[in-house]
């Protein structure tokens, strides 16, 4: 299954030059150390966010998680990125109850023998 509605996905500038490109953020920081040595960069943050939208498109579903909050639904597969190395990468989007349209939660890698069957 893909994500649904993947044409109206929202992914915030925001999550990514303030979190998944971020290497001044507590949390964020080895995400975008990670993130930054395949050619990805906060000044052209766009690049990020149309990978992620493909990664969603070129990949299934491998989990859906209900919580009390709505659907959270993880995309594992390659990421395209810049330099062309294409690292398997865990997406996450979030869709609240009532809703419709997937919002980026995060991204992080993914180790080969950690992937979900």
């Amino acid at each position: 299954m893909k994500l649904p509605n993947l044409d109206q996905a929202e992914i915030p500038k925001e999550k990514i030059t303030n979190y998944l490109l971020s290497i001044a953020h507590r949390d964020g920081r080895h995400k975008a150390t990670f993130f930054m040595q395949y050619g990805f960069s906060p000044e052209n943050w766009a690049a990020l966010a149309e990978a992620l939208r493909r990664h969603a498109a070129d990949n299934e579903i491998m989990k859906t998680e209900q919580t009390p909050f709505g659907t959270r639904y993880i995309v594992e597969g390659p990421l395209p990125t810049p330099d062309g190395r294409n690292p398997l990468v865990r997406v996450v989007w979030f869709v609240e109850h009532n809703e419709v349209i997937p919002r980026l939660a995060t991204a992080y890698p993914l180790k080969r023998t950690g992937r979900m069957r």
